[in-house]
């Protein structure tokens, strides 16, 4: 039988003035407890460390000696609540890793653990095999760390508090973290705590939903658990932040709770108590401070409010406002379950962008709202911003610019599933172009951060420049593929969120060179914390003379988090089985619900000046670097 391995660690008493001291710490670790005892049943092996008992030394020992006996299959779960701190990064290799400036700490009984030591103490309880999840309820947790709105979880750095510097234990390109993070709140945030009412005198939010108990709770920490007493058991970690993030949410304001690693089919989409990953929905429903709300926005390509619309198993919803970061929505006769997240597809857009022109053959067009078919010389194909020409010839299928170029090798139509193939092919070509020409057009935090492409390995290298073309140019040194480092510099005066996307030419996407991170203000944050990005020619591609390759860099910058996963695309390969479109979660039923509406006609825009328009808070911007690597010759 599978074992959940869980160390709670919670901290009222920090032996100081009454200001350092919390009130809700031991009452989050008793409900941890609870509904793990719930969850797991005879499966769950804890041990709490409570306010004296939790010093640095007992933490680090606990984490070693019982989160290290989960093997295959278990689940090591370390649950920490109380204070957070932060300090000012001084090393080399602190300021490599920290794009903010600052390091974070949980502050324990004695001092502070630092997240430099707690990440490879964790990452090492994962040797064993078993799954590795980390809760953190105190300030400052999305790097690694309390106000009762309100009462703060964190403490200043003292003085005495500066750690040595560690070193990082992974090498090489991979520095992703063996073990899953739910935190609190983001780097440079305060985490809160406060009084929940009970059963009988719930004021009809989260005492009554969440059965966790009354009293003074950390806000995430009570969340977390009402989401976890309430989901099912396969509910993963991205499922139950989700959950988790919008009831925090609705309760305090400056509160945002972080999931990390969020790439998806890892970590992340593990069931939290155990069990393997599995492929996330690429968008989730929540009930959120303003009403249902669906995790993309207009920074993941939507547009306008009216017409687009998503499906859920249990029914349709409209969007009727599109920020940046979500959308939300109203369900359309039907009441989603208040306290769950609920998968949904995306199932109509107000403003189709691509076109596809058939000749030659009766290929019907496949369902999807990325597409819409179009006649030959038409003003609909004349003015659509991405035209697929699709042209039968015999037994294939070309696939065709505007220019007559092909997008991809000719594909076969011998039967229903080479037709299948074909409309899988139209709608990733469309999804990975709606990514790469995202385009925020102008916008406050424009030119705030900057992508830098710089030499590996050259002193006082300076960034390099694109040639005529545009683009960044850089060849093979005999068999050796070039080497680069990739920098963002944040020139602005605020924190500001980034990812930066890998787009290539098999028209894959992913974020894994820097996968979503604040970076301070006159910080700078480093692709794959520093190490090199090798260019290598893909496996399918002889490395001889004239063989090249494209990426594009494309950073995205935010005020706040996105969800990523909309994002990522494998490389297109045509006898791969399984391709499907990005939007659409493999469980989710026809097609018989897309309604391609164009959006309602609005008066046309005066000139004098007004209010801000409903929809318009919150700022975003784009840029795009063009990369070719190339064989001489």
């Amino acid at each position: 039988m599978a074992k959940v391995y869980a160390l709670l660690v919670g901290i009222n008493a920090y032996g100081g003035s009454g200001r350092s001291d919390l009130r809700g710490c031991l009452n989050d670790v008793a409900a941890a407890r609870a509904v793990l005892e719930r969850r797991a049943g005879g499966g769950l092996e804890a041990v709490s460390l409570l306010d004296g008992e939790a010093t640095v030394a007992a933490v680090e020992e606990a984490i070693r000696s019982h989160l290290g006996r989960a093997g295959s299959g278990d689940t090591a779960l370390f649950w920490f609540s109380g204070h957070g701190t932060e300090y000012e990064a001084r090393t080399e290799e602190e300021l490599r890793v920290e794009p903010t400036g600052r390091c974070q700490a949980l502050v324990c009984a004695d001092g502070p653990l630092p997240d430099k030591r707690l990440g490879p103490l964790l990452d090492g309880a994962a040797a064993g095999g078993g799954s590795v999840v980390a809760v953190l309820d105190c300030c400052f947790s999305g790097g690694a760390t309390r106000k009762q709105e309100g009462r703060v979880r964190h403490l200043p750095p003292r003085p005495g508090w500066h750690p040595p510097p560690a070193a990082r234990d992974a090498v090489g390109p991979d520095t992703r973290p063996r073990h899953l993070l739910l935190a609190a709140s983001r780097l440079g945030q305060l985490s809160y705590e406060c009084a929940f009412p009970g059963p009988d005198d719930a004021d009809g939010s989260e005492g009554a939903e969440d059965a966790v108990g009354s009293g003074v709770h950390g806000v995430f920490s009570h969340a977390l658990a009402g989401a976890l007493h309430r989901a099912e058991p396969a509910a993963t970690g991205r499922e139950l932040l989700a959950g988790a993030h919008a009831r925090v949410r609705r309760r305090v304001d400056g509160q945002h709770p972080v999931l990390f690693p969020a790439e998806p089919g890892g970590l992340a989409d593990r069931p939290l108590l155990g069990g393997a990953a599995r492929s996330p929905s690429t968008h989730l429903l929540r009930h959120g401070p303003d009403g249902w709300e669906v995790d993309c926005g207009r920074a993941h390509g939507l547009t306008g409010g009216a017409g687009t619309e998503f499906t859920a198993p249990g029914g349709l919803v409209r969007a009727r406002e599109v920020a940046v970061d979500r959308t939300l929505v109203d369900p359309d006769g039907w009441a989603p379950a208040p306290g769950a997240v609920h998968p949904v597809a995306l199932s109509a857009l107000a403003l189709p962008p691509a076109a596809v022109v058939f000749s030659g053959g009766g290929v019907a067009l496949p369902a999807s709202p990325l597409l819409r078919e179009a006649a030959e010389g038409s003003p609909e194909a004349d003015r659509a911003a991405l035209l697929f020409r699709v042209e039968v010839r015999g037994a294939l299928a070309h696939v065709l610019r505007r220019d007559g170029s092909p997008y991809v090798a000719p594909l076969p139509l011998a039967g229903a599933a080479d037709a299948a193939r074909l409309g899988q092919c139209l709608v990733r070509l469309a999804r990975w172009y709606r990514i790469r020409d995202l385009d925020a057009g102008l916008s406050p935090l424009g030119g705030h951060v900057r992508v830098e492409v710089l030499p590996w390995g050259e002193d006082d290298a300076r960034p390099l420049v694109p040639d005529g073309n545009g683009e960044i140019v850089r060849e093979y040194e005999g068999p050796r593929e070039p080497w680069v480092s990739l920098r963002l510099r944040n020139t602005g005066h605020r924190p500001l969120w980034c990812v930066l996307l890998n787009l290539n030419d098999r028209f894959g996407c992913g974020s894994s060179l820097f996968p979503g991170q604040f970076v301070g203000p006159g910080g700078t944050g480093y692709a794959l914390n520093g190490a090199p990005v090798r260019l290598s020619l893909p496996a399918s591609r002889s490395a001889g003379p004239g063989a090249s390759t494209r990426d594009w860099l494309k950073l995205v910058v935010t005020e706040g988090e996105l969800n990523t996963v909309p994002f990522h695309l494998d490389p297109w390969d045509p006898d791969a089985p399984g391709q499907r479109d990005p939007w659409r979660p493999a469980a989710q039923p026809g097609d018989g619900l897309l309604r391609l509406a164009a959006p309602p006609e609005r008066p046309a825009a005066g000139r004098d000046m007004g209010a801000v328009p409903a929809g318009a808070v919150g700022q975003w911007a784009t840029r795009t670097v063009a990369l070719r690597t190339v064989f001489p010759g």
